[in-house]
């Protein structure tokens, strides 16, 4: 894997340099965007900064990055829609598809980069008060009377919809479970949802600043970082007995990049997410990274946990979107059943 990396890294730069070679001299400062989803404003603020510098040093070219943050699914439909983004990293590979449909991007875009365009991975835990006085340790825990949920909109956000996915996978694999359980299990989740905000980081803020609710159903990576910001004593991380592998994913815009002239800098700017030094970068704000030697560097912050893809259990992202995102499909019919 490390000398797959390696290659992919050093061929892609080594064309991006041979590119600006015949250009550098009557090139002007570029503006780059990158459309993404709410949880990575942090990252993407130090990713874009490190990766300027090194661009500057290999081409000469100074490059203004502006970043976008929101629900991946509006953040989706904002590109769709007009929003001139160079490159989108965004929750789920189905809101890049939607990009596709519009033209925007090509076909065939996860097979542009390593592990199907997702350069880290992440999962859904729960983040509760500091002592657990509802004593939540799993998915069953969240149906049961009392119990007050956090979580946002499965129809607007990318977060809420692994979240959906995860607790409807560990009631379909429970022994004797179907998909009808599967449906009843996650009604009944629902039904104690005190606040469904519009994207991760506002469901943050509801749970962790203005105090509502017993349990926030969020990414590792937003929970550790709440953790360590705010403080160990005001919250626990509870990781459940089962979850699903969240595989946020990237891709270049490529329409805007061959009208704008910035194909080379967006290839380089999404290989360095893949560099050890954006692996590492990742691992630092609790994405897990897909680089085996930096995942070994930063296993202490990462348990091991077990979890189960979308393929193996909804047949993939264009499934589960149709089945139970539609409108009309069953989030709708257990949402419209809650009230």
């Amino acid at each position: 894997m490390k000398t797959q990396l390696k290659s992919v890294f050093s061929v892609a730069l080594l064309a991006t340099g041979l590119a600006f070679t015949a250009t550098t001299s009557q090139a002007a400062d570029r503006e780059f965007l990158n459309v993404s989803y709410d949880a990575t404003r942090e990252f993407y603020d130090e990713f874009n900064k490190s990766f300027g510098a090194y661009w500057k040093s290999r081409t000469g070219i100074n490059v203004n990055f502006k970043q976008s943050h929101g629900g991946s699914g509006k953040q989706a439909r904002s590109v769709v829609d007009g929003l001139k983004a160079d490159v989108v990293t965004l929750a789920l590979a189905n809101d890049i598809e939607e990009i596709v449909k519009s033209g925007q991007i090509k076909a065939g875009w996860q097979k542009r980069f390593p592990h199907n365009s997702a350069p880290y991975t992440s999962t859904i835990v729960f983040m509760v008060r500091k002592g657990n006085p509802k004593h939540i340790k799993d998915w069953n825990d969240l149906t049961k009377p009392g119990v007050e949920i956090i979580t946002p909109n499965p129809k607007t956000g990318g977060l809420p919809r692994w979240v959906y996915l995860s607790a409807w996978g560990y009631a379909e694999k429970q022994p004797g479970g179907n998909k009808e359980k599967a449906k009843e299990f996650v009604g009944k989740m629902y039904k104690n949802v005190k606040v469904m905000d519009s994207a991760a980081r506002a469901s943050m803020t509801t749970f962790a600043e203005r105090n509502i609710g017993d349990v926030l159903l969020t990414w590792e990576n937003e929970a550790l970082v709440t953790q360590k910001t705010l403080g160990k004593d005001k919250f626990d991380i509870i990781y459940p007995s089962l979850t699903i592998l969240t595989e946020p994913s990237v891709a270049i815009v490529d329409r805007t990049v061959e009208k704008n002239g910035n194909k080379w800098l967006a290839q380089g700017y999404i290989n360095y997410l893949y560099s050890p030094l954006g692996q590492d970068m990742a691992a630092r704000y609790y994405y897990r990274p897909r680089n085996p030697e930096v995942l070994a560097k930063y296993a202490a912050q990462f348990p091991k946990i077990k979890t189960f893809t979308i393929d193996e259990v909804f047949g993939g992202w264009a499934n589960a979107q149709k089945t139970h995102f539609a409108n009309g499909g069953v989030f709708d019919q257990i949402y419209n059943s809650k009230r």
